[in-house]
């Protein structure tokens, strides 16, 4: 017997028809006699529902206000869910995220998860009952309801696995695993059967949108098995796992992009000490997380260029801070681009195979597609290019790689 947490995104839960199919292929876990926790979503498009309605009343609103507002997603799924549980014969009982006290800090809409308490999911547990938490939510401690951001329905799965100490975490999705790439955008793209919890972090980072970085992380961190599996139709999924040695061989294992991104520069900054840290720390200040950053030097006028990369959704507001900024200190320009994308190439095999750059470089280069700014680690190489040859670079770069073949390229 095995103690299995499993998360249903949105679609998976999208109408009663998928509830009630959800519901069956928990009780064939539990009469295999695992003791299982499920984790929902709010059903497909309801969040965003709910957010236009909350616009229509205020353009911003309320952090806490729109807190409250979008929990009601996930609650309606948990008891959907565990109606049909019970009308398949199998004891259930849901949970919000306050009942379970999934407690977070107090950052409303991008709350971070600091303790579980699972004394009442252990008990449940015991009784052999199935658990029904709500995903995307906590409390915290003024006893306020928080949530956790988008796709923090994995967080929170990930999370109440290592509270329990949990045997395997399994997020069931819309797809049946994790590929080489976005199959919507490379139609060779190929499913692995297995990467490293390194790799997926850089993947979840770099824009792949099957987990939320966040779940990685805490994956990671406390350990926890991890597995991504399609609600539709049955299969092995991808096993995201530490052991290197299966594909210590691969020079890459995906290909991930970032449509969501813009590019700010400043020109003419002095150039002295402490100048990046104050362009960047109103950024910070603002809570808009950096991502790129290049500083060139203009040795002549004792100047330097700084370029950074934001989130497209903090283009406008970190352009306004940033001109402010940029008068205090008596820069030249501030200029911006939201018309760029990310893409990256990540795999561990980076580690022990030189020219990968120049091979990613040269084959972007045959195709016309201009690099804007190039950011590196030890497992990871992202290029910024122009909006309008996102499709082109990922499928060149497939190629390029061999990534189609299961063969390690």
């Amino acid at each position: 017997m095995a103690l299995i947490v499993q998360k249903y995104g949105g679609t998976s839960v999208g109408t009663v028809e998928r509830i009630m199919a959800v519901a069956e292929r928990v009780k064939r876990w539990r009469d295999q006699g695992h003791q299982v926790v499920v984790v929902v979503s709010a059903m497909s498009g309801e969040t965003d529902r709910l957010i236009g309605l909350a616009r229509q009343i205020q353009p911003l609103p309320e952090p806490r206000e729109l807190d409250v507002l979008l929990s009601t997603g996930e609650q309606v799924t948990i008891a959907l869910l565990s109606m049909a549980l019970q009308a398949h014969d199998c004891p259930a009982r849901s949970y919000t995220g306050a009942q379970v006290h999934i407690l977070t800090d107090s950052a409303h809409n991008k709350a971070r998860i600091r303790d579980i308490d699972g004394a009442r999911v252990r008990a449940d547990l015991d009784a052999g009952r199935v658990v029904v938490v709500a995903g995307f939510q906590g409390i915290d401690e003024q006893g306020d309801i928080t949530t956790l951001g988008r796709g923090g329905s994995d967080t929170s799965a990930v999370a109440i696995a290592a509270a329990l100490k949990a045997d395997e975490c399994q997020i069931y999705t819309d797809v049946d695993g994790v590929y080489t790439t976005d199959p919507r955008v490379e139609p060779k793209a190929r499913k692995l059967d297995r990467i490293t919890f390194e790799e997926m972090l850089e993947m979840a980072s770099l824009g792949s949108k099957v987990l939320q970085i966040r779940s990685v992380e805490f994956a990671g961190k406390y350990r926890v098995p991890l597995r991504v599996l399609s609600s539709f139709e049955e299969g092995e999924g991808t096993l995201i796992t530490f052991e290197e040695n299966a594909v210590e061989d691969a020079q890459i294992s995906g290909i991930a992009f970032s449509r969501d991104e813009a590019k700010l520069t400043v020109l003419g900054v002095p150039d002295q000490p402490g100048v990046a840290s104050q362009i960047l720390g109103p950024i910070a200040d603002a809570n808009i997380e950096v991502d790129m950053i290049v500083q060139n030097i203009a040795a002549q006028e004792a100047t330097t260029d700084f370029t950074f990369t934001v989130h497209r959704n903090d283009y406008t507001r970190a352009l306004e801070i940033l001109r402010q900024t940029a008068n205090h200190l008596g820069a030249r320009e501030v200029l911006g681009d939201p018309q760029i994308v990310k893409i990256s190439l990540v795999g561990v095999g980076m580690r022990s195979h030189a020219g990968i750059a120049s091979r990613m470089f040269a084959s972007l280069a045959k195709e016309g597609i201009n690099i804007r700014m190039i950011s590196t680690s030890e497992i990871k190489i992202s290029v910024v290019v122009d909006e309008k040859y996102l499709e082109l670079g990922v499928r060149t770069l497939h190629d390029a790689f061999g990534l189609e073949s299961a063969e390690l390229a």
